[in-house]
């Protein structure tokens, strides 16, 4: 189905909408906690525009000293993104039409927007416009949300009191649940990755966890997906 950019600029707006409700508190926490190790609002902007991955910012935030852990730092983002091999490798085949942009479009991927171009692909081809309209909308949002926590820091010493917390994990579990396909077939990827996440983390240090709890997926995904039948085989072969 052929749509003009209009429209699916439209649809990305559309679409981005929720993420973007919960990657502003995030975007919040990650300035005061940075604010709070000494970040100024131009370092956190600039953290923010060059490694645009709020987990592992996080996750360097709460590392940050004087003098910093480079290696460390280096070897924690290293493991956390690793998830974003697969992100791409799942993405590459229905971006190839972006032709020159897709580098950029890897710089831009994020898991809302992975997600998000993933389930748009299911109806319909990826465009140019859907994509980058959710990728810059995340992008733009999380520089100046991010920014605003460090000035807001006094003011975000507890976000929990708020629910601020909850915001992150409520999204990711929006869009898993977004490409539900019956119990059969999406239950057992998704208890398998939080399965083997979740005993990753409580006995490895580090951020292995996030690979392990996504390869576990991956195989279950694998194991789970419905076989062709001879007879359908035979009747696909020409």
């Amino acid at each position: 189905m052929t749509t003009s950019p209009l429209a699916d600029v439209r649809a990305g707006l559309i679409a981005v909408f929720p993420p973007v409700v919960a990657v502003v508190p995030f975007a919040l926490i990650l300035g005061q906690q940075a604010t709070a190790k000494g970040l100024s609002p131009a370092e956190m902007l600039a953290m923010s525009s060059i490694v645009f991955a709020g987990s592992s910012q996080l996750i360097a935030v709460g590392l940050w000293s004087q003098p910093a852990p480079i290696a460390a730092l280096a070897l924690m983002a290293l493991l956390v993104n690793l998830r974003h091999v697969l992100m791409g490798a799942s993405l590459s085949g229905k971006i190839a039409h972006f032709g020159r942009l897709r580098p950029l479009a890897a710089f831009l991927l994020t898991d809302e927007a992975w997600a998000l171009s993933e389930r748009r692909a299911i109806d319909q081809p990826i465009s140019r416009a859907f994509y980058f309209t959710v990728a810059l909308t995340l992008f733009g949002f999380w520089q100046v949300a991010s920014v605003l926590g460090t000035l807001l820091g006094a003011h975000l010493e507890h976000p929990e009191a708020l629910g601020l917390d909850f915001a992150f994990p409520a999204i990711f579990i929006a869009l898993a649940l977004g490409f539900w396909k019956g119990a059969r077939r999406t239950g057992p990827v998704l208890a398998a990755s939080a399965t083997v996440a979740v005993i990753v983390h409580a006995t490895v240090p580090g951020a292995w966890y996030v690979i392990a709890g996504a390869l576990a997926g991956i195989v279950a995904a694998v194991l789970a997906a419905p076989r062709a039948t001879p007879a359908a085989a035979e009747e696909a072969t020409p």
